[in-house]
């Protein structure tokens, strides 16, 4: 049995007891890491940590820490109200609004995880707080980011043009664009209703300040900002005392009357909500415009406001998905182990090798959705392209064709939660049992998976465009 096929099927084993002893997959896939690299593949440790995703890593941990803080001070309560607002109470709107954003950010240049990072964590809260399908918003998020993520000004487009122009393949930009943003569509209107969306819209319009049931109350006795100076805490908490004292703990009165608040009242800003709306708008004008690095933004950005509001930060350590960074980090590492032994190298010439292009072009796409939802999306479509050049070059299947399916199954299926996006929406989800979150989202990606692969080469490479 050769090595390849060996770190498939530990990979498969890997899978099977995670689903059925509720291990942690990522610790498994850590170990998994360590026993084919070391046995199989003769990689040392540094060959073995290669693969780990450090920038991603950071990413997770940096903006789901920024965003703890801004649910403990109460701003995406208010940014929840203002999107309720936008839409005039049409609560049907905002997945729609969410996708709509996502796209524009990665259409004007955005990575698309730098857009779901900023968008999620804001999408996810409203979702979790009105009663919408974290699944249905989470998926919305990422499809919009992948519909935009072509355009001929974007980071995909642009690799995948300049991919096709060094191959010396016919190409055409708009076209490339044009799939990518129809496939995302329609997958996300078919979410929306099938996951719940018709029902929303028979719920008419809310008042905005009834769209949150839960964050920083306003202006209440004991709310968190609010909670400092001559206050005298009499709870059961640290902060019990009077005088200068500081009480992280409210009274039961005082959240009776906070919750009251939060819920039927108007939020309002305050120094902390603002300070923390400027870090938002911040991190989002250093990842757009200054092409700084989202992880490290947020951290920094999330370390400023704990040090001015260090009452509202105090447990946002604690909410870190750090379950999550396990997971995802022990699952690319492993994949990294599987590129470096050459794997997926491997499972790709073997299916260029093939003697009719049609078939050799639908299981280049489903390489290309599978490797995908573990690794990098760039990554794969840079190296699937040029393996379709030998039968491109026969002139029985059209290039342009051909490329945006390859390109449109290699990104869509990033709603896997293994991918960098599905990863972030699964962490910024607050309030949502994680066990069966990550279970819908693999459900949702192993049918994207199965299904827009063949349904893309029906489309675009059996007529033979381009």
């Amino acid at each position: 049995m050769s090595s390849e096929l060996i770190s498939i099927l530990v990979l498969v084993v890997v899978f099977v007891i995670a689903t059925t002893r509720s291990v942690n997959m990522g610790a498994l896939a850590f170990a998994a890491a360590f026993g084919v690299g070391e046995l199989v593949a003769d990689l040392d440790a540094d060959g073995i940590f290669a693969g780990f995703p450090g920038d991603l890593f950071v990413v997770l941990v940096g903006v789901t820490y920024l965003f703890a803080i801004a649910r403990a001070n109460g701003t995406t309560d208010w940014l929840v109200q203002a999107s309720i607002r936008l839409v005039r109470g049409r609560v049907a709107l905002i997945p729609w609004v969410m996708f709509a954003l996502t796209g524009a950010l990665t259409a004007i240049g955005a990575v698309s995880p730098a857009a779901v990072a900023i968008v999620a964590p804001i999408a996810l809260s409203f979702a979790v707080r009105h009663g919408i399908s974290p699944l249905l918003m989470g998926v919305m998020v990422v499809h919009g980011a992948q519909a935009g993520g072509f355009s001929p000004i974007s980071i995909y487009g642009t690799i995948v043009n300049g991919i096709v122009e060094r191959e010396k393949l016919p190409g055409n930009e708009i076209a490339l664009f044009l799939a990518s943003l129809f496939t995302n569509l329609v997958i996300a209107a078919v979410v929306f209703v099938l996951f719940g969306g018709l029902k929303l819209w028979k719920q008419g319009a809310v008042a905005p300040e009834e769209a949150t049931g839960s964050g920083a109350a306003e202006d209440a006795p004991g709310a968190p900002e609010t909670n400092t100076g001559t206050d005298t805490g009499t709870g059961t908490g640290t902060g019990t005392g009077t005088g200068t004292g500081t009480s992280t703990v409210a009274s039961p009165t005082a959240t009776a009357v906070a919750t009251h608040s939060e819920t039927t009242g108007v939020i309002r800003l305050t120094p902390a909500r603002i300070a923390t709306l400027t870090a938002l708008v911040a991190l989002v004008v250093a990842v757009l415009a200054l092409d700084l690095d989202a992880g490290l933004t947020a951290i920094t950005l999330a370390v400023v406001l704990s040090t001015a509001w260090p009452e509202d930060s105090r447990r946002a350590v604690g909410q870190i998905a750090w379950s999550t960074v396990l997971l995802i980090c022990g699952v690319l590492t492993y994949v990294g182990v599987l590129e470096e032994m050459g794997t997926i190298k491997w499972a790709g010439e073997g299916v260029g090798g093939i003697g009719v292009p049609l078939l050799a072009a639908v299981l280049l796409c489903y390489i290309g959705a599978i490797v995908s939802a573990f690794a990098s999306s760039v990554g794969i479509m840079g190296a699937l392209i040029p393996l379709a050049v030998p039968f491109l070059a026969q002139g029985e299947i059209g290039a342009v064709g051909m490329v945006a399916a390859l390109a449109v199954s290699a990104t869509v299926v990033d709603v896997s939660p293994f991918s960098t996006n599905g990863a972030l929406v699964l962490a910024a989800a607050p309030d949502v049992d994680r066990e069966r979150f990550l279970r819908q989202l693999m459900v949702y990606g192993g049918i994207v998976v199965a299904a827009v692969p063949a349904v893309v080469w029906l489309v675009m490479v059996v007529p033979g465009f381009g």
